[in-house]
């Protein structure tokens, strides 16, 4: 039996975003583009600093800088929920406690330590994972200490000796 292969042609429109605008994914530029596809359900790719966002037809009316900002927003919380855990835990094992609960949340700051729990805010993940780890470290050390007193910061340069590396990072951006 001689089956043949037949290439299906699908109708797309791509519109490439953000030459200007990159979107920062674990301290890495990537461009965006989107694409209309005949599909049901949005699907993302990530690749060779692309992220392709493949959009159902419905939505090519809509303004594109809304789709970009909730298709990346929904993005970040996808990859927050992996990378938070995975700083979580290796903090946890490097400093031998955790906090009651933890939570990944939009919030003004980056991180809160507030009634024994750790609130990280899902953008964390535009930068790269040391910073994250900082972050991270810098709220559990709000678990034994609530100021930024010495203590506080003995604690922090113990087990980030370059923490300072860090700030500056933060605060430049």
């Amino acid at each position: 039996m001689n089956l043949v292969k037949r290439k299906i042609k699908v109708k797309t429109t791509v519109n490439n975003l953000n030459e200007r605008h990159p979107v920062p994914v674990l301290g890495i530029d990537y461009k965006v583009r989107i694409a209309y596809k005949n599909i049901k359900i949005t699907e993302l790719n990530m690749e060779n600093k692309v992220i392709e966002i493949s959009l159902p037809n419905r939505y090519k009316k809509m303004n594109h800088k809304e789709i970009l900002d909730l298709a990346i927003a929904k993005m970040y919380e996808q990859i927050a929920k992996v990378e938070i855990e995975r700083a979580m835990e290796k903090t946890r094992i490097m400093v031998g406690f955790a906090p009651e609960e933890y939570e990944i949340k939009k919030i003004k700051n980056l991180g809160t330590c507030e009634d024994k729990t750790i609130t990280i805010h899902p953008e964390i993940v535009k930068y790269n994972r040391k910073v994250i780890d900082y972050v991270v470290l810098h709220q559990y050390c709000h678990l034994k200490h609530k100021n930024h007193t010495k203590a506080f910061f003995k604690m922090l340069e113990k087990y980030l000796p370059d923490y300072k590396k860090c700030e500056e990072i933060l605060l430049n951006l």
